[in-house]
C-alpha cells in the first residue's frame, strides 16, 4: 500500500530518539486525560516500551512536528513474529487537520506490508490497533481506512474500603514464594501455556517477558505468587504496586487446574496482599469475551469496568492463526 494522504503543509517528520521520551509522554498524558479522565502511562512506561528487545526507534517510530518544533503526531509500530503488527497512533489534542492522522496510519500500514514478507509461510498476518471506545475520531479514522472492530477489552478496577475475604485454597494446592533468579522462566512458561487459550494470543519471547516484568524499576518479587499442585506450578498471579494503583498484570491457571476456583483464590490473595501494603485501588485488563470466563471472576469479587478499549484489525495476508 502506498500512502495516498500527503503530510499537511508545514509539518516535518523524523524517527524518535531517547531524547524525545518526555515529549512522547506529554502527548500520551494529554490523550489519556481526554479519553479517560486521568493519565496512566508513566515516563518509565515510555522508556520500557521504546527500549524493549527487538524495538528499533529508527525503523519503528515516526514523530511529526509543527513549524514551532512542537510534537503534534506520534506513531509507533510493533511486530510480533512479523505476523502481528500493532500500531500506536496519537495526534496532539487540538490539532484539527485530519490528514495528519491519516498520513501516519497509512505510513504504518505501508511499513507492515513491507515487513510481512519475513513472516513464516502460510501464517495469517494482521495490522491491528487498540483505542478507547471514547475516541470517536480515532475509531472513525480506522474504520475509514478499512480496519474493522474485532474485540473489546475492559480495564477493571476494585476500590477496597476493607480487606477482601481471606481465600480458601483448593485441596491439593499450595502457595509458594517466587524466588528471583530461579523462577523467571518457570513463571514465563506457565503464563505462556495458560494464555494459549486467549483470543489472538501470539507467544512472547522470554527476553520480552523479562523486559516488561522483572527488569522494570518497580518490580517487586514478593508480589509474584505461584500456586503448586504437587511439584508442578499450575497457577500464577504477577502483580506490581505503583503509586496510584496496584496492578495484576497476569493471572494464569493451567487447564489441568481449572474448575477448582484457583483463579478466584489467586485473585483474592493478590488483592489482600496489595491491601495489606496500603494499596486500596487495584486494576487489571481483560478480554470482555474471554474464552475462559475471566471477566466473570473479576465481576464476582466486585471489580468494575472503568475503561473500554476497542481492537481494530485489518488482515494483510490470509493464513493460519
Amino acid at each position: 500500500m502506498t500512502g495516498k494522504t500527503q503530510l499537511p503543509e508545514g509539518l516535518s517528520t523524523r524517527p524518535a530518539t531517547e531524547g524525545d521520551f518526555a515529549s512522547i509522554y506529554e502527548i500520551m498524558r494529554t490523550y489519556e486525560f481526554t479519553h479517560g479522565g486521568k493519565a496512566e502511562t508513566t515516563l518509565e512506561d515510555i522508556r520500557q516500551t521504546h527500549l524493549a528487545p527487538g524495538v528499533s526507534l529508527a525503523k519503528d517510530s515516526c514523530l511529526t512536528f509543527d513549524q514551532t518544533g512542537q510534537l503534534v503526531g506520534y506513531m509507533r509500530l510493533r511486530q510480533e513474529q512479523y505476523a502481528k503488527f500493532t500500531l500506536l497512533l496519537r495526534v496532539q489534542e487540538g490539532y484539527l487537520d485530519p490528514r495528519l492522522g491519516e498520513y501516519l496510519l497509512e505510513l504504518a500500514e505501508t511499513w507492515a506490508r513491507e515487513r510481512m514478507i519475513q513472516a513464516k509461510p502460510g501464517v495469517r498476518v494482521i495490522f491491528t490497533s487498540l483505542l478507547p471506545s471514547t475516541d470517536a475520531i480515532g475509531c472513525h479514522r480506522y474504520e475509514h481506512a478499512g480496519l474493522r472492530e474485532v474485540r473489546r477489552y475492559w480495564e477493571m478496577e476494585m476500590e477496597m474500603h476493607k480487606a477482601p475475604p481471606v481465600p480458601i485454597w483448593p485441596e491439593g494446592i499450595v502457595l509458594r514464594p517466587y524466588v528471583p533468579g530461579r523462577d523467571e522462566r518457570l513463571a514465563y512458561e506457565l503464563v505462556e501455556v495458560a494464555f494459549q487459550d486467549i483470543w489472538g494470543n501470539i507467544p512472547l519471547r522470554f527476553e520480552e517477558f523479562r523486559h516488561r516484568t522483572v527488569e522494570r524499576p518497580t518490580f517487586d518479587p514478593s508480589l509474584w505468587f505461584l500456586a503448586y499442585q504437587d511439584a508442578q506450578a499450575v497457577g500464577a498471579a504477577l502483580c506490581r504496586n505503583e503509586r496510584e494503583f496496584g496492578w495484576i498484570d497476569d493471572l494464569a491457571v493451567l487447564r489441568l487446574a481449572r474448575g477448582k476456583g484457583l483463579g478466584t483464590t489467586l485473585l483474592l490473595h493478590s488483592l489482600g496482599e496489595l491491601y495489606r501494603r496500603g494499596q486500596h485501588k487495584v486494576r487489571l485488563d481483560v478480554d470482555s469475551q474471554s474464552l475462559t470466563g475471566a471477566q466473570r471472576i473479576y465481576q464476582r469479587v466486585g471489580m468494575q469496568t472503568v475503561k473500554e478499549l476497542v481492537r481494530y484489525e485489518k488482515e494483510l495476508r490470509a493464513g493460519v492463526d
